[in-house]
This record gives C-alpha cells, structure tokens and sequence, in this order.
C-alpha cells in the first residue's frame, strides 16, 4: 500500500468563540492510502485543546503511514490496527482511510461494514458562539429558516447575564427549536448549581460539560440534582472515562478525534447500553470528509452535533450535507465523500 499526505489550512465562516478561546482558522492533514488502484482518505485536524499543531500531525500522521506499508492489503491493515502510542485523532484518520478504501474494495459503504441495515440520517445540532446578543438572535431565526431544529448556544462569558440574556433572545427568536448548552468546562459547581435552574425554564434540553474537567466525581454528583441533563464531554475521553460514568451521568459525548475512531466509539456505545446514559456524537470543526465517518454513526446517538464542516468559509469536500439540518450517510462505497475542487484528481 502507498500513502501520502497533504496539508490544508480551513478557515471558518466567521470566528467561533468559545469560553477559553476564539478559533477562526485551523490546518487539517488528509491521509491517502492507495492499493490497486483504488484510494481510501482520512483527516485530522489541529487542536490547541488536544496539544495537536501541524507539525506534529504531520510527523505522526507520516510515521502512521509508514505502518502501513508493512501490510499487504486495507483488509489486513485494518484488522492488525491497535493501540500504538498515537493520539486519537491521529489513529482516527488511519482508520478512516482504510475504512473509505476497504468499503470501496468491497463496493459498500462504510455504515453497511459496521452493520447497519439502513442508512443513517441525523438531526445535527448547529452552534452558536459567544457573541452579542442582536447576532445571536440573527443566528437563530436563520439557522430554523433553513431547516435547523437543534441549537448548541456556547455559554461560559465572563458575565454568566450575558449567557443568560443571549439565550433568552435565542429562545424567543426560535421558539420551536430545541436548545443545547455548551460550557465547555468554563463554571465552577456552585456557578452551574445557580445557572441549570434557569435554564430549565428557558427550556433548555440539556447541558454539555458544565463543570471544569478533571473532576468527574463532582461532574457526577451535579448530574444526580440536576433539572437538566447533563452530558459529559472532556471528562468523557477513554472508554475508561465512559465506564466509570456510565449510569451517573444523562449523556456522553463521543468525538472519533477523542475517542481513536468509528470502531472505539462502537465500544463506547455498547459500553452504555442500557446504563441510563446516552450516546451524543459530537466532532471537532472540520471538513465533510473529517466528519464522515461520525455520520456512519449518526443514527444511534440520542443527539448528534454534527456541524463542523457547516462552519467552515469552505467545505473542500462534500456528501454528507447538514445545511438543512440532516446530516446523511451516503449509499456509495466507502465514507461516500468527494473532493469539491476542479483538480480533484490528486485525491479522488
């Protein structure tokens, strides 16, 4: 097997603010992997949060790539992957690249390998950043015009008023929608203890990590009184983590980047299974084809926030849609997702 790499920069549509940063640009390294004609790709992006620069993206992503030359087929690859030291996302691209090219070789999509009878359709939440108020509410009759029945509203500003007031005006700009709330770890447990409570009467369905991670004992115990579910995202990494939350908290928030890919997240899942906790798919911001192979999986997650490619200024790649507020698997072989630019050739 050969494989290659190439870096692109993504720019998003506007700045994403979230409670400890603003992000308007991140690289993305697509992995290629080609034996007998055929090529399967994958992706993983930068991430500050995850200690992830393009250099060492680049580097990993090639040592990776080295591997697989050892093999003789995608098959074989595939099968052999284990735990190598690699971070998630990075062993989350390899996989992916080898599932595109495996479902090619095999003339199915990658859903049909993982077992799914049918091909899973999702709402997908679409987010909303830090912002003021007035564009907040902008946001929010724009996004239901086209189709959006979830909001994620990132909450976590210095002033907890600010949050409180832009999701009222969300609320009343989109009355039918249904609302998410993402913190990302910005309060402390007697802040959110202050907070869930009027939210609940704002209507809000559930809550993502709201407490600072590194205590999921404290996380758990705030779920237990808490009158909004609570979903547990940086203190949800390993399968580990999920275990010794599962049953104590309402939701967990799985991301391939995070978790090392389809077929850990498929762990996870089964891992929760009748816990009382549920699966919420979420992703980092990316391109549709970083994005694909989540949707593979779309349809067993209670909530799927899916949207990262509908942030970017421009998605290089295409097939799973989510303008109107549906994310889809593709019923082509493999991720079922195709280069947007005219010389495509380099990656088809």
């Amino acid at each position: 097997m050969k494989a290659t790499l190439r870096t692109v920069r993504l720019d998003l549509a506007e700045p994403l603010r979230i409670s400890r940063s603003t992000m308007s640009t991140r690289d993305a390294v697509w992995l290629t992997v080609e034996h007998d004609g055929l090529r399967g790709h994958g992706e993983a992006v930068t991430s500050r949060y995850y200690g992830l620069d393009t250099a060492t993206l680049e580097r990993l992503l090639s040592a990776g790539a080295a591997r697989l030359a050892r093999f003789p087929s995608p098959e074989s690859a595939l099968e052999a992957q284990a735990e190598d030291g690699a971070p998630p996302a990075v062993t989350a691209a390899v996989e992916a690249a080898l599932l595109d090219l495996v479902g090619k070789r095999a003339g199915l999509p990658v859903h049909r390998l993982l077992g799914a009878t049918t091909t899973p359709v999702a709402t997908t939440a679409r987010t909303i950043g830090i912002t003021s108020a007035l564009r907040a509410a902008a946001a929010a009759r724009r996004l239901t015009a086209c189709g959006f029945q979830v909001i994620k509203v990132k909450v976590g500003a210095a002033d907890p008023e600010d949050d409180v007031e832009r999701v009222r005006v969300i609320r009343d700009a989109a009355p039918s929608a249904r609302l998410m709330l993402d913190p990302n770890g910005a309060w402390s447990v007697p802040r959110a203890e202050r907070l869930l409570s009027r939210y609940a009467e704002l209507g809000v369905e559930a809550v993502e990590q709201p407490t600072t991670p590194g205590d999921p004992e404290a996380l758990a115990a705030l779920a237990e009184r808490s009158p909004l579910p609570v979903i547990a995202d940086e203190d949800a990494v390993s399968l580990a983590d999920v275990r010794r939350l599962a049953g104590r908290v309402h939701g967990v928030n799985v991301k391939l980047a995070k978790c090392g890919g389809v077929r850990a997240a498929l762990r996870i899942a089964e891992s929760i299974e009748g816990s009382g906790t549920a699966l919420m798919l979420g992703c980092l911001t990316a391109s549709s084809l970083g994005l694909a192979p989540a949707v593979q999986l779309a349809d067993r997650a209670r909530w799927a926030d899916l949207d990262g490619h509908l942030l970017l200024a421009h998605d290089p790649w295409q097939g799973i849609g989510g303008a109107d507020g549906f994310v889809r698997a593709a019923d082509v072989p493999g991720l079922g997702v195709r280069p947007r630019e005219v010389n495509r050739a380099d990656v088809a």
